[in-house]
């Protein structure tokens, strides 16, 4: 069997590093929104404005990261993304009002599309040096970060109810990550996973103008990721009030989903290499739609729980598998497919509260089942890469 060398392990956890700091700041933050709330004297509305503004300001990230990453390379725009993610939070826990938090979190959004870009086109070149697939683990990680980020605020916030606090001692973890996975990137003569761009027009400052192609890697990122962040914003909220579980109960979505979402990152590289990208994220979305699908008609506790499993176990690969295909097109589509996906992440789970606002969340979360559907339907139009193709 072969046995990967101690260069391509030191990489692999340099870059999974990366996935654990940008899922355990994201969830940092979050985690406070009700202190946050409370701090400002926030309604539902200026709430829901909050989360949109994140969402905004990885949307409008795209040509700004496009030409970072030409300019700085993965390796420096990782890394400086990283670093600043950690100072938002800094920022966030001394933020004096609501316009100054709004501008915040505009700024994080940003840096988590630079950061997105910069850490994927990372593991997409470690596939492609060393032909191993390897996407579907370093995303499981940042779902361990978020993890961890919920276990930390669980303890910080029961001997302190501080922001300061609790956000100063997540920065310092972000930094001392970042710079201690410093040295285990790949620099940009070791990045053979960016070709040349693709034939087709170019758009000004250098940027290419995305091909038919891209415009499907970049809905199927959306509608996937809009998927996910959804079932996390929504799952408890569904079980409670429409499902009819107990209190105690609800929190099992969020569980539920996780839980499957991290098994089945876990193993998905090897699912990658014995059937292919294309049918692992057709056959996984078409599972997640129709199984979250059949769970609202059924009702009950027990089906929702099932459908949410479907969800976690059939959405896993798709934004790994995406991820590399979208890599294998350039920069520019790596930019423009991280930022929709970026943005379907942050700002799907507003768009469903909307649904949901003016039917029921039975409807909101039909939605969410759509959209995986969606997914399906556009992984036909995506040329997704064998490893042997590096």
């Amino acid at each position: 069997m072969f046995r990967a060398p101690d260069e391509y392990r030191r990489s692999q956890v340099a870059i999974a590093a990366l996935f654990c700091c940008l899922g355990f700041q994201y969830a940092t933050w979050v985690s406070r929104i009700p202190a946050l709330k409370t701090r400002l004297d926030l309604s539902e509305a200026e709430l829901g404005l909050l989360l949109m503004v994140c969402g905004a300001g990885a949307a409008v990230s795209f040509p700004l990261v496009a030409i970072l990453t030409k300019r700085l390379g993965s390796r420096r725009l990782s890394v400086l993304s990283a670093l600043c993610l950690g100072l938002v939070l800094l920022a966030l826990s001394v933020t004096p009002d609501y316009p100054v938090t709004l501008l915040i979190v505009f700024f994080d959004g940003v840096a988590v599309g630079c950061l997105n870009v910069a850490m994927n086109a990372q593991a997409a070149a470690l596939e492609v040096k060393y032909r191993r697939t390897t996407m579907a683990r370093m995303h499981a990680t940042f779902s361990a970060g978020s993890l961890f980020a919920a276990l930390l605020a669980s303890g910080v916030t029961s001997l302190s109810s501080a922001l300061p606090a609790h956000f100063g001692t997540a920065t310092v973890l972000v930094v001392v990550v970042v710079l201690a996975a410093r040295p285990g990137l790949l620099t940009e003569n070791q990045n053979t996973a960016e070709p040349s761009a693709p034939s087709g027009k170019q758009g000004r400052r250098g940027l290419t103008l995305p091909t038919r192609v891209t415009i499907w890697m970049g809905l199927a990122m959306a509608f996937g990721t809009v998927t996910e962040g959804a079932m996390n914003d929504w799952s408890a909220l569904y079980l409670k009030d429409s499902a009819g579980a107990a209190a105690e109960l609800a929190p099992l979505g969020i569980a539920v989903v996780s839980v499957m979402m991290v098994l089945a990152r876990l193993f998905a590289d090897g699912w990658r290499t014995k059937w292919g990208d294309e049918r692992i994220v057709r056959v996984g979305s078409a599972l997640a739609g129709a199984g979250l699908a059949v769970a609202l008609l059924a009702g009950g506790v027990v089906p929702a729980l099932l459908g949410f499993a479907c969800v976690g176990l059939g959405i896993a690969a798709v934004t790994p598998c995406v991820y590399v295909a979208a890599a294998r097109q350039g920069s520019d589509a790596l930019a423009l497919v991280a930022a929709m996906g970026t943005t379907g992440l942050l700002a799907g789970p507003a768009v469903i509260g909307f649904i949901a606002n003016g039917t029921s969340l039975v409807w909101g979360m039909g939605a969410v089942a759509l959209s995986a559907l969606v997914v399906s339907v556009c992984s036909t139009r995506i040329r997704f890469p064998a490893l042997a193709d590096a």
